[in-house]
C-alpha cells in the first residue's frame, strides 16, 4: 500500500493496515527533530511558504504532504518584526520549555481597526501571481504519484478579517456594522476561494479550509451568526472547489467545541473536519453522530497527551482514536496542532510507534 492509497482508502471510510498519518511542526522542534536524524540545520516552519524538501515528514512515515497558501502562511514568516503584504503588522513574543526557547508569531497591529471607511474600501492582495504557486507545483510533480496532497489555505474567512479589523472590533462589527463585517469577508473569502481553485487545477488531493470558530466549550459566536455570515460563503467555496474536480476532498479547520455547527458544515459538502480537539469533544460522539458522512483528521492532543503524558498514556490514546475516529477507517491520524517545542522527543516517537510507523533515526 503506498501512503497515498492508504490517505485514499482512508477517506473512503476503508479499513487501512495501519491509520495515514500527517503532522507539522514548529520551527524549533522541527530542529530537535533534524538532529535525532542526524541532518544538517534548516529552517523550516510549519505553513510551508517556501520550499525546504520534506525529508522530516518522509522520515517520520507520513502519508499526506501538504503545502501552504494565503494569509495564513504569514505565521513565522521572519525571525524579527514585520508588517505582512495584508498590511498586519507582526511580533516576535519568545517563551520557555524544557527544551529550550521557542517564538511565536503574533499579531502586534490590525490595519483597519480604526477606520471604518479604510476598511469599507479595502481590497485583498492578488491571489492570481505565479509565484504563490511553484511551491504546490513542485510538491505535486515531485511527490504526487505516492503521496497525497494537500493544499493548506487556513484563514480563509474570519481570521483574516479580524486580523485585519481586530478580533473585538470585529466581533461587534457583526452587530453594530454589518455590511463591513461582509465586505470583509467577501475579500478575504473570494481571495481564498480563487486560490483554492489555483491548487486544484495544479492537481491537489485535497483544500484544507479553516478558521478557528471554537473555545474550548462552545463556538466563539452564535451559531446563528455563524449560519448568516459564513455557512452561505463557505458553501460557495466548497461547491466551487467541486464543481472544478469532484474528487478533490475538503477538510475544514476549526480549533476547539464545534459540535453546533457540525450538521451544517456536512450539509455544504465538506468530506474532512480538523483538528478534533480531545479535550473539548468527544470522539466517540463524534464517530456515532457523523462517522458515516464525515471523516475526520486529527485527534492526537498536543494540549495535554503528547506533551505531559506517559509512553503508555500515549499508547492508550491512539487506542482510544483508533477505536472511534478510525473504526472502519475515516480517520487521518495526525497531533491537533503543530508539534510543539515542549513536546519530549520519546513521546513523538512513541506517537509514531503506536501508529505502526517504524523508528528511522540512524542507531
Amino acid at each position: 500500500m503506498t501512503h497515498k492509497e492508504r490517505v485514499l482508502r482512508a477517506l473512503n471510510h476503508e479499513e487501512t493496515d495501519r491509520p495515514p498519518f500527517q503532522a507539522t511542526f514548529t520551527p524549533e522542534f522541527a530542529d530537535r527533530l533534524r538532529r535525532e536524524f542526524h541532518l544538517p540545520e534548516q529552517r523550516t516552519e510549519p505553513h510551508h511558504r517556501t520550499w525546504y524538501g520534506y525529508d522530516l515528514e518522509i522520515l517520520t512515515g507520513q502519508d499526506a504532504l501538504q503545502a501552504g497558501g494565503g494569509w495564513v502562511t504569514n505565521y513565522y514568516l521572519k525571525p524579527e518584526n514585520y508588517t505582512d503584504e495584508w498590511g498586519v503588522e507582526w511580533k516576535i513574543d519568545p517563551y520557555e520549555t524544557p527544551f529550550g526557547t521557542g517564538h511565536y508569531t503574533n499579531i502586534a497591529r490590525n490595519p483597519l481597526r480604526d477606520d471604518d471607511d479604510l476598511a469599507m474600501a479595502y481590497k485583498a492582495p492578488d491571489p492570481l501571481r505565479p509565484e504563490l504557486y511553484r511551491h504546490v507545483e513542485r510538491l505535486v510533480r515531485e511527490y504526487g504519484q505516492e503521496y497525497y496532497i494537500i493544499g493548506r489555505v487556513h484563514g480563509t474567512l474570519f481570521e483574516t478579517a479580524w486580523a485585519l479589523r481586530g478580533l473585538d472590533t470585529f466581533m461587534t462589527d457583526f452587530y453594530i456594522n454589518p455590511d463591513l463585517v461582509c465586505h470583509l469577508l467577501d475579500e478575504t473569502g473570494n481571495y481564498h476561494r480563487r486560490m483554492c481553485l489555483e491548487m486544484v487545477k495544479r492537481g491537489v488531493d485535497m483544500i484544507w479550509l479553516g478558521d478557528d470558530m471554537g473555545a474550548q466549550q462552545s463556538l466563539l459566536i452564535d451559531p446563528d451568526l455563524w449560519r448568516e455570515f459564513f455557512k452561505p460563503r463557505m458553501a460557495a467555496i466548497i461547491a466551487d472547489i467541486k464543481k472544478a474536480n469532484p474528487a478533490v476532498k475538503v477538510a475544514y479547520h476549526t480549533d476547539g467545541c464545534n459540535y453546533d455547527i457540525i450538521p451544517d458544515l456536512i450539509e455544504i459538502g465538506l468530506d474532512v473536519l480538523n483538528p478534533v480537539q480531545t479535550e473539548c469533544m468527544d470522539p466517540a460522539v463524534l464517530e456515532d453522530k457523523y462517522g458515516d458522512r464525515l471523516c475526520f483528521f486529527g485527534g492526537i492532543a498536543v494540549q495535554s497527551t503528547l506533551p505531559y503524558g506517559t509512553p503508555d498514556e500515549i499508547r492508550r490514546e491512539i487506542d482510544w482514536l483508533k477505536g472511534t475516529l478510525g473504526r472502519g477507517g475515516g480517520w487521518l491520524s495526525a497531533p491537533t496542532h503543530h508539534v510543539q517545542l515542549d513536546t519530549p522527543m520519546e513521546n513523538f516517537f512513541t506517537m509514531l510507534d503506536a501508529l505502526g510507523i517504524e523508528d528511522k533515526r540512524p542507531r
